[in-house]
């Protein structure tokens, strides 16, 4: 689950294209509350953000959306400096991007944060080990790690044996696949993900989301991916930005969209969206209040029960492995020393970027929450009745 703390913060962020006097003359009316058309019309000089305001925590998937000319894109370059506000500020890890120095920023771009865009941008000269190897050569990697590692990350995209391949012998999904496998070689915190299926079919696109979800579990990267589409938004995000004339109309969970709407321009935007077949577990679920290990003294763990009000908790191993549940009944009876003699294993955990269609049907056969793990069959949180009919009403 992503860290609760903010990773990312963006204040106040101001960005006008533009130079010189025009540009200073743009801010002033900016400063006075002047519309984008108004900006625009009296000084030539085009707004690109206005008053962006969020936080991004650590580990999370933060999908910008928007139509084009909405300035998602003009934002997410921002964060490296690829585009330079005009204010406010961008907080990475305690560091703002906007104050960096020229050392500073190459630093921040070899290290701390990669980009995939739209276009593949290979290497047509290269092969496809040589293009993902590439961050890693400028960066001054040995050969042979750099090898290793460019191969791991080929191996994470599904690319593995298409090392000696060049892009011409590639489909458009097989070269974004490089892309992406490029940008995780470096091993960035950051993952800044521009538009980056938009060229893709529908068939090859979906299938590329459905990659990108399946690597959050092994890359653990924050991710801040830009699109057009709500759709791809709902699938992808663990919290979503939509952006309208520059400024953010709404921010929050996919369902909260559904649920509160922020105006008629958002209920608009969502509503040819199938919410079962774009919300996922990992989007709705809660929070797990208690879970247990199989050494957990069983005295111990019926208090705590009792002390939360709860008639079942999760058990699970030291490393947050999902192992099965014990109920307040059982332990409140039971003679025996600890959770592991009364652990059941009849409730079949959910994977968590799996849609919430085929929920229902499984919280229809089931006496309790429903665990959601991860890819690794790490115990991420729970659903239950209440919460999937909130979400698909």
């Amino acid at each position: 689950m992503p860290n609760e703390q903010p990773y990312i913060r963006v204040d106040n962020l101001q960005l006008i294209f533009g130079k010189g006097k025009r540009l200073q003359q743009a801010q002033h009316l900016y400063n006075d509350g002047a519309t984008n058309a108004e900006i625009r019309e009296q000084t030539r000089c085009t707004v690109g953000v206005r008053y962006a305001d969020f936080h991004i925590k650590k580990g999370e998937t933060f999908v910008i959306v928007g139509l084009s000319g909405s300035g998602k894109s003009s934002l997410i370059r921002c964060f490296n400096r690829l585009n330079k506000a005009t204010g406010g500020s961008i907080t990475i890890d305690g560091m703002d991007v906007t104050k960096l120095d020229k050392k500073e920023l190459l630093e921040l771009r070899r290290n701390k944060i990669s980009m995939v865009f739209q276009s593949f941008g290979l290497l047509s000269h290269r092969t496809v080990l040589a293009n993902v190897e590439y961050g890693l050569e400028v960066k001054g990697i040995p050969n042979k790690d750099r090898d290793e590692m460019a191969k791991q990350a080929i191996e994470l995209v599904g690319l593995k044996g298409w090392e000696t391949y060049y892009p011409h012998q590639l489909s458009g999904g097989m070269k974004q696949r490089v892309g992406l496998a490029r940008a995780i070689a470096n091993d960035p915190d950051i993952l800044l993900m521009d538009e980056p299926y938009s060229a893709l079919d529908p068939l090859i696109r979906r299938e590329m989301q459905k990659e990108l979800l399946n690597l959050e579990d092994y890359i653990d990267k924050t991710i801040v991916f830009i699109t057009h589409d709500m759709n791809e938004a709902f699938r992808l995000g663990d919290r979503i930005a939509l952006m309208k004339d520059g400024e953010i109309v709404q921010l929050g969970k996919p369902a909260s969209f559904f649920e509160n709407p922020a105006n008629d321009y958002v209920r608009d935007f969502i509503a040819d969206v199938d919410k079962t077949q774009v919300l996922r577990a990992k989007q709705i679920m809660k929070e797990i209040p208690v879970s247990f290990t199989p050494d957990t003294p069983r005295t111990d763990a019926r208090d705590k029960l009792a002390e939360l009000e709860l008639d079942v908790a999760f058990v699970t191993d030291e490393e947050n492995h999902y192992l099965g549940y014990v109920t307040f009944e059982d332990l409140d009876v039971s003679r025996k020393m600890t959770v592991e003699k009364l652990l059941k294993t009849d409730l079949e955990p959910y994977y968590r970027q799996n849609f919430i269609k085929d929920l229902i049907s499984l919280l229809d056969e089931a006496d309790y929450d429903v665990p959601i793990v991860d890819s690794k069959n790490r115990l991420r949180g729970s659903i239950c009745h209440e919460v999937l009919l909130s979400a698909i009403s």
